[in-house]
Formats: C-alpha cells, structure tokens, sequence
C-alpha cells in the first residue's frame, strides 16, 4: 500500500514536471482580426495554425482572436509595434499609414488582372514592400486575397461617376481611398468596419465600397441593395508581424512561421475565389441588383491621381514598376 502511494506520488511528480517542461517548452503566438470566423481569412488562419504546429512539433501554437475581439485594424497595429500582440491582418489601406509606399496597392486599376496581381504580390515588389515597415516594428509575412473593391449604395446603382455625386461613401483610414472617392465625385467618409453597418442604416453614410465575400458576410446587403462591380481596387490583405516577437524567434522558428503563412496563403486564395462566387449569387436572391459598368469611365476620371505621385519618388517608381512587369 505504502509501496503503491509512493508510485502514485512519483508519478503525478513527473506529470507536473513534464506538463512544465511542455509548457515552457510551447511559444504561443496571439493573432488578431476583424472578420467572422465564416470568412475565408480565418479559415486560413486556422490552416495556418495547424501547419505550424505540425512544422514544430508542438513548438508554436496560434491563438486566434476574430471579429475585432482586440481592436479595430489600426488598434491592432498600434498594439504589435509596442509588442503586446504577436500578429494581425490588415488590409494594405490601412497598413499605409504606418508603411507609406504600401498606399501604392490603393491606386485605382493598378493591375491589369488577377495573374498581374498575385505575379506581383509574390514577386521582388511584394517582398520589398512586406519589409517596408520594419523600422515601424511591423514585418509583413505575406498577402492574402480580397478581392476588388466596388461601390455598394441604398438608393441607386452606380454605372458611372455621375452617380457617385452628392453620395457621402464609407472608406478606410486611406488617404488614397479618399482621394479616389472624391475624384469620382463622392464624398469619402471614414469609419471603421464595425460601426458601418449601423452607420449605413441610419444614414450617415450612403454607401460603401468593398469586396462581394465581406458585403455578403457582414450582411451590408439588408441595407445596401445596389451591388456596382466596378472594380476600381484591388487591395491585398497583409499579414503582419511584430518585429519584437519576430526578431526573438530562432531561424528555424521563423522558418516554421513563414512556410505555415505560405501554406496558408495558397489555401486562403482558393477559398476565396470559391467564396466570390457563393457571395455574388447569395446577395442577388436577397434582392440586391448587381450591375457591372463600363470600367472606363471610372478610369478616366482617377487618371490625375497617378500624376500627383510625379513628385514622390518612391511611389512613382512602383508605380512604373509595377505597370511594367507581366
């Protein structure tokens, strides 16, 4: 009996020690984000925690936090450069603020296609712009697909600028998506994904702009039932890293992360196309009138925008650049 309390003793011992050596062992990385946990962005993310922890073992695990649960995107970014958040995902629009040659995704029919897009996403211009903000203590990982961007309206379709006159449009803290609303003739009014809805119900604005899959899904489509596929952006989502969480991970530690984040970019992209789709359809049977309009005359109206970049180095050579490459 005494015999057999004794074993019992020695091994819950072990179970505690070895339940510690597990847990100083584990580094747990708190990622952040705004969107529901339908959305093809946290489905990702998921995958993205599974591959890391099969990539160490155990050694990594992901903590996801969705639907703004931390903050808004710009609070989310705040809190990585002070090191109290390990990662979060941000569209490139708001990421400009913070990493100026980003705002350089936010120009008006910058890519020709989808091809173009992802072939300069994941090229030397993609890459260097993910390193653009690490003397902000952010470090971009990689780009997830949102899609292009169209106006969506209360009272009436949007099949050229003229309609878009008199029209008070949601954008993001974008200095360039405010700049290209009030070129087409609107009147860019910033606020933030979670408070739209409310807004656009009690009219403070008129309408917004975004993809099919986040109209669907954050169900502006009950107030919104005008559905414009202009296209005028195609705007990356970015995933982010604080450097202070980045620069403490070993090499492989790091390389773990990243193939996970690559794996999941791949994943992200098919379940987005697949959810562009599905959304466009579900918004139609509910009603919403979904018109595609002549591109051009919306091009035509933005072209100035290009031009006062002329001055800004930087910018103007992505923008050739980027113009320039297959």
């Amino acid at each position: 009996m005494k015999k057999n309390l004794i074993l019992f003793i020695l091994s819950l011992v072990m179970l505690v020690f070895n339940s510690c050596q597990t847990s100083q062992k584990q580094k747990t990385i708190k990622l952040a984000h705004g969107l529901d946990m339908s959305h093809p962005v946290h489905k990702a993310m998921q995958l993205m925690g599974e591959e890391l922890e099969k990539n160490s073992k155990g050694k990594l695990k992901l903590e996801i936090y969705p639907n703004q649960q931390l903050g808004s995107e710009r609070q989310c970014l705040e809190l990585l450069q002070i090191g109290s958040l390990d990662m979060t995902k941000v569209s490139a629009a708001v990421m400009e603020n913070f990493s100026p040659d980003m705002k350089v995704f936010g120009l008006p029919f910058l890519f020709r296609d989808r091809k173009h897009t992802f072939n300069v996403l994941d090229g030397d211009i993609g890459r260097e712009l993910l390193d653009g903000g690490k003397k902000y203590w952010l470090k971009g990982l990689g780009y997830y697909d949102a899609g292009s961007r169209s106006f969506y309206t209360k009272e009436k379709s949007v099949v050229s600028p003229k309609d878009l006159e008199g029209l008070k449009i949601r954008v993001m803290e974008s200095v360039t998506a405010m700049n290209m609303v009030s070129s087409l003739g609107g009147s860019p009014t910033p606020i933030s994904s979670g408070e739209l809805y409310t807004a656009l119900q009690q009219g403070v604005v008129d309408g917004a702009e975004n993809n099919p899959p986040t109209f669907y899904l954050s169900r502006h489509y009950e107030v919104c039932k005008f559905f414009s596929l202009n296209e005028h952006t195609t705007i990356p989502d970015v995933l982010i890293i604080s450097t202070h969480l980045w620069e403490r991970l070993s090499k492989e530690e790091q390389n773990w992360l990243q193939t996970a984040v690559d794996a999941s970019v791949i994943y992200q992209r098919k379940l987005w196309a697949e959810s562009e789709s599905e959304a466009l359809e579900a918004v139609k049977k509910a009603g919403v009138k979904v018109v595609r309009p002549d591109k051009s005359l919306f091009k035509k109206k933005v072209e100035p925008i290009y031009e006062s970049y002329r001055d800004n180095e930087s910018i103007y050579s992505l923008i050739k650049r980027i113009q320039e490459s297959e």
